[in-house]
């Protein structure tokens, strides 16, 4: 398949070279035009296991090519994936701006049919933005799918070749079977692809990373409460994670979870179910919890 990824961040860059290392042809667009020239040539500018050698190998085998003309990776493939950051706003909530400005330029160079997968991590209901403005900007057919990731810094390669599942927000046949095609090889041991509507898919992205914020916080304070009743956390990490229930990972206690996620998107949650008059108040506790740990 013809694929084209705009934004070469953590997921874009990942994603584009695995795409193109199971058979497809990849175009991957940003708009930083000295990251694209030493992408070119080979240059990551992140350490990723395995990446390196997987951008450099396609690249000479002419499966993967870099641009920082939208132009370009929009009119030159049918599936295009929205790989753009959305940072925390000063009020906690996902900043959507780099992905509706992109977003609208992709509706003005749209020439023919196009599947746009959105794969930054976007609060609920932004595929029906991206739709309404894809409208707005073209006359052409088209489809918006949200496909969330699920990478851990450090496995973002193997995440991405064998994950855990795939998740596909879309209510539209023909896109589901265009990328249940496209991952198919990353699935090939049995892991589920699960087709779901969008904002279901939306929201998943969120509650997984809330879910093991919020094992992290509990075991913060239940270490908390260990120095003050003279048991040992350890002991009890190792007597509760044993249970295939609660699992192995994340229990930890430490300093609180931090990163690039999981404080953005416990906030964004917590914002979003603002709007919709909820009041998260596990999430909240969550917050709350981390930021005195700090």
């Amino acid at each position: 398949m013809n694929v084209s990824v705009i934004g070469t961040g953590y997921v874009g860059l990942v994603q584009g070279a695995c795409f193109a290392d199971t058979g497809n042809h990849v175009i991957c667009m940003d708009i930083d035009e000295k990251k694209i020239a030493g992408l070119k040539k080979g240059i990551i500018p992140i350490f990723e296991p395995g990446l390196e050698e997987m951008v450099r190998k396609n690249i000479q085998e002419g499966r993967l090519e870099f641009t920082t003309s939208i132009k370009t990776a929009v009119q030159q493939n049918e599936i295009i994936f929205l790989c753009l950051p959305t940072p925390r706003s000063e009020d906690g909530s996902a900043d959507l701006s780099h992905v509706l400005s992109v977003v609208a330029q992709v509706g003005e160079y749209m020439d023919g049919e196009k599947i746009i997968v959105s794969k930054s991590t976007v609060p609920v209901g932004t595929v029906d933005r991206i739709h309404q403005l894809l409208k707005k900007k073209t006359k052409h057919q088209f489809e918006v799918v949200s496909n969330p990731e699920f990478l851990k810094q450090g496995a973002a390669v193997q995440d991405s070749l064998r994950p855990d599942r795939i998740v596909i927000g879309t209510r539209s046949k023909k896109a589901a079977n265009v990328l249940q095609e496209l991952y198919k090889p990353f699935v090939a041991t049995g892991n589920p692809i699960l087709i779901m509507d969008e904002r279901s898919s939306e929201v998943t992205k969120y509650a997984a990373n809330a879910f093991l914020a919020t094992k992290i916080s509990f075991m913060n304070e239940l270490a908390n409460f260990c120095e003050e009743v003279g048991a040992d956390i350890d002991s009890i990490r190792k007597g509760i994670g044993s249970d295939a229930r609660i699992g192995k990972q994340f229990l930890f206690a430490g300093v609180g979870y931090g990163g690039s996620c999981f404080p953005k998107d416990v906030k964004a949650l917590i914002k979003t179910a603002e709007k919709y008059k909820h009041d998260f108040t596990i999430l909240r506790a969550v917050d709350n919890l981390n930021e005195n740990q700090k």
